[in-house]
């Protein structure tokens, strides 16, 4: 664990966190105490990133965009100097064969015997539904052979809600789900249809925890409204 990382967690991040936002915890014992592991979870909001690994004795390397690595003048350096810092791997999300390649860097993580967070949906969810999962997730577990720990973040989205800079004091909760082994399935770690799968076994499993509507649709597309889907709520009615 990084000097900076371990300093800010346990003398800042960790108390604040628990004084501020009384962070309600299930499961917690599925983090496996050592060796690699993805930590797989739901997107609610940027604090997502924060609340998790504070309540995790181990450090997180997350996959975050690679554009906070590549700002310019002083706050783009301080942003990039921060996400080196905490071990932060930038991801390309542009998708296709270029997000594939970014995978590397978490895929070094995991065969180094590290925690990796990664948020399948690519992006925050725009409307607080879950949204369909990239394979990438897939991809790291089937390559490393790591087990992927399915994690609900519960009310992240009302203490940070998208365009809101500081986050309003209120409690939050996280799950943790019992780690998936998708071992067996390693020698398909090319198959697009198996990616697949894989990767909606894992969404699957985030969405019993979290309890939220699953929309079959990339968020960022949602997001973007290239793909109109029905109003929340709509598909309970």
């Amino acid at each position: 664990m990084s000097t900076f990382y371990w300093s800010a967690r346990t003398f800042v991040v960790a108390p604040a966190t628990r004084l501020l936002f009384r962070p309600w915890v299930k499961g917690l014992s599925n983090v496996p105490e050592e060796g690699a592991a993805i930590l797989a979870s739901n997107h609610l909001s940027v604090s997502d990133s924060v609340f998790m690994p504070a309540m995790l004795d181990r450090q997180v390397h997350f996959l975050a965009k690679k554009e906070y690595f590549t700002g310019r003048g002083a706050r783009g350096w301080l942003t990039r100097r921060f996400f080196e810092a905490t071990n932060q791997l930038p991801m390309d999300r542009s998708g296709g064969a270029a997000s594939l390649r970014s995978l590397d860097a978490g895929l070094e993580c995991l065969r180094e015997g590290k925690l990796l967070g990664i948020y399948p949906e690519g992006t925050r969810s725009p409307d607080g539904r879950l949204h369909r999962g990239k394979i990438g997730v897939a991809k790291l577990a089937l390559a490393s052979g790591a087990p992927v720990v399915p994690i609900a973040m519960i009310g992240t989205d009302r203490v940070q809600p998208i365009g809101r800079t500081l986050p309003s004091i209120r409690r939050l909760g996280m799950i943790f789900g019992e780690p998936l082994d998708f071992s067996g399935r390693a020698e398909s770690v090319n198959d697009h249809r198996v990616l697949r799968e894989v990767t909606d076994e894992i969404m699957e499993a985030i969405r019993r925890l979290s309890g939220q509507e699953y929309v079959d649709a990339y968020a960022a597309d949602v997001k973007s409204g290239r793909v109109a889907v029905p109003p929340k709520g709509a598909a309970e009615a």
